[in-house]
Formats: structure tokens, C-alpha cells, sequence
């Protein structure tokens, strides 16, 4: 088991490690035969061209603000369904739980059509909320938040019913602390979806200055042509962010994982 854990740890390191070399790398060196890790040189030659070529710094702070509000949303919202499936009984309740259900098997590509034309007529195209919005429902996630309340004790809700405590008051002080360790997960996952997706934010945007960081990085790298140094940097800087927002919350992620594969046993 440990031998296939560091096999499956080296193939993700590699590739990576292999980038951050190659971008550190004289241009001309990128392309030599033998191949080799270290260039004669270390030089961050790549970097500085990527960051003149481009308007970097509002690409990132459009990514971050993109990336943050999707994620508290995502995660108010899909607490809220997740809690309203998971506790109360109404009518239409498996029959909507059901729809919620295909819904993760319906590829996103799917819905491109639609959803634009649907940001077309309300005005929201070359937005913040434009690119927000339509990333906000996962049903994924409330199905994750769901088993995860099923497994809340429903002692601790009666006691506050009881000392005369309302629905919204006992989800928001009661349910969510209880719940912190697969909020954070859930959290976590939709902030990388969020900063990784490409081809919704590229199609809702067409103005460079509402641009997230992976759409301008393609358009800065159409530019490049084959200049493999440049694509690296490029690449290591967005993925720069990710590593950063892994390592400090790695532990949320994986206690958030543990507790709804307990959840939901």
C-alpha cells in the first residue's frame, strides 16, 4: 500500500516538478536533446515576460473575488438545500431530491447553451455575476451535505425546538459549527473548481479587464507560440495560488472527507 501511495505520489509531483524546471530554463534550452532538468542556468527570464505580457494582477484579484463569492454562496446555498432534504418532510420531497440527484450526472458542457443565452438576456455577460452564478448550484454538493446531516444528531435540534428556538436559528448556531469540518471540504473543493474552470468564464467574457486568471493566461499564450519556458511560467503561477490554499487547509480537507464517508455509512 505505501509503494502504490508513492507511485501515485510521483506521478502528480513530476509533471509539476518537471514545469517549474522548465520554466526556469534559458528559452533555447527547453528543446534540447537529451533532455535534461537543470539548464545551464537558472533564470526567471519566462516570468518577467509572462508578467509584462499581460494584466496579471487584475487577472488574479478577478480569479480570487470570482473564486470567493462562488464558494460562500455555494456552500450557503447547498447547506440550506441540503438541510431542507435532509430534515423536513414536504411534499415532492424524493421527487425533487431525485431531480437534484440526476443532476450530477448531467455533464456541465450540457448546459453552456442555455445558461448563456440566459446571461444574454439578463445582462449579465462581461460580469462578475456572470460568471458567478452559473457555478453556484452543484448538486454534487448537496447530496455530500445531505448525507453528512443525516448523520447530525437530531437530539441536539429537538432540545432547541424545545427552548423555544426557530428553523433558521437552529441551522445557522446548532448545524452549521456541527458541520465545519465537511463545510470546509466542500469549501475547499469549489474555490479549486472555481479558480481551475476555463471554458465558462472564457465564454461569458470578453472584455480583458473582467478576465480570471486562466482565460488571460490563454490569451497571453496564443502570443507565446512555441516557447515552452513561458507556458510553464505561466502555468506554475496560476497553479501557484491552489498549492498555497492545499497546503494550509489540507487538514479541513481531509478531516471534511472523513466525516462524510462516516456520514454516510
Amino acid at each position: 500500500m505505501l509503494g502504490l501511495a508513492l507511485l501515485l505520489a510521483a506521478a502528480w509531483v513530476l509533471p509539476l516538478a518537471w514545469g517549474v524546471a522548465t520554466s526556469l530554463k534559458p528559452e533555447a534550452e527547453t528543446t534540447q536533446t537529451p533532455l535534461e532538468w537543470i539548464g545551464s542556468t537558472l533564470t526567471f527570464e519566462a516570468y518577467s515576460k509572462v508578467w509584462a505580457s499581460g494584466d496579471l494582477p487584475r487577472w488574479m484579484l478577478n480569479s480570487v473575488y470570482v473564486s470567493v463569492m462562488t464558494t460562500l454562496l455555494t456552500v450557503l446555498l447547498c447547506a440550506m438545500a441540503a438541510y431542507g432534504f435532509a430534515r423536513t418532510a414536504f411534499r415532492g420531497r424524493k421527487v425533487l431530491y431525485g431531480i437534484v440527484l440526476a443532476g450530477i450526472m448531467v455533464p456541465p458542457q450540457v448546459l453552456i447553451a442555455p445558461l448563456f443565452v440566459e446571461m444574454v438576456q439578463l445582462g449579465l455577460v462581461d460580469t462578475y455575476w456572470g460568471v458567478i452564478l452559473p457555478q453556484v448550484a452543484v448538486p454534487a454538493m448537496v447530496f455530500i451535505l445531505v448525507k453528512f446531516f443525516d448523520g447530525v444528531p437530531r437530539e441536539l435540534e429537538e432540545a432547541a425546538f424545545v427552548d423555544g428556538a426557530g428553523r433558521w436559528r437552529v441551522f445557522f448556531t446548532i448545524v452549521l459549527p456541527l458541520s465545519r469540518p465537511v463545510l470546509a471540504a466542500v469549501g475547499i473543493f469549489t474555490f479549486i473548481t472555481t479558480w481551475n474552470n476555463f471554458l465558462w468564464p472564457f465564454l461569458v467574457t470578453t472584455d480583458p479587464s473582467g478576465m480570471t486568471l486562466p482565460v488571460g493566461l490563454v490569451n497571453v499564450q496564443s502570443g507565446f507560440g512555441v516557447r515552452y519556458a513561458q507556458i510553464m511560467a505561466s502555468l506554475t503561477i496560476a497553479a501557484l495560488p491552489l498549492l498555497v490554499v492545499f497546503m494550509l487547509f489540507q487538514r479541513q480537507i481531509v478531516r471534511g472527507v472523513a466525516h462524510t464517508g462516516l456520514a454516510g455509512q
